[in-house]
């Protein structure tokens, strides 16, 4: 998604930009409800953005058998279009991104998809890998526009 002038700015003047916690029932399925009030609690408290899915402790959300990562990144822009229907500035959206390069050019796919402007990129996927290697895996990513 491309950034405003004024969104451009007050990144550029500073902005707090908190990682979203994932909100779990009981049964450490998603609390779609709690996430949602969580979601809002941060755009009424003034943060400038969200960053949804970068804390490592959420890595597993990817895992194809818990599914999580593009439902929690969907519910998160839904909950910041609506916010910032309330806001002079729209939330700067920060998307995680973790994964060999495959993973994650799928995952900055989904995220430029869904509107968020910028990804936080994980280099733990590829522990042990040459500096050629993590850059020229940093480039393909970056690549996504």
């Amino acid at each position: 998604m491309p950034l405003s002038s004024s969104m451009r700015d007050a990144l550029q003047s500073g902005i707090v930009i908190p990682a979203l916690p994932l909100a779990l029932n009981a049964s450490r399925h998603l609390d779609e409800r709690r996430q949602r009030a969580l979601l809002r609690y941060y755009a009424a408290a003034g943060a400038g953005g969200i960053a949804v899915g970068v804390h490592t402790t959420q890595f597993a959300i990817r895992d194809p058998h818990i599914g999580l990562f593009e439902p929690l990144l969907a519910l998160a822009e839904e909950e910041m279009n609506r916010a910032d229907c309330k806001r002079d500035i729209p939330l700067f959206r920060v998307a995680g991104i973790c994964g060999n390069t495959v993973q994650a050019l799928f995952e900055a796919d989904l995220a430029q998809g869904l509107g968020f402007h910028a990804g936080l990129l994980s280099l733990s996927a590829l522990r042990g890998a040459s500096i050629e290697m993590l850059l020229a895996h940093c480039h393909r990513v970056a690549e996504v526009t």
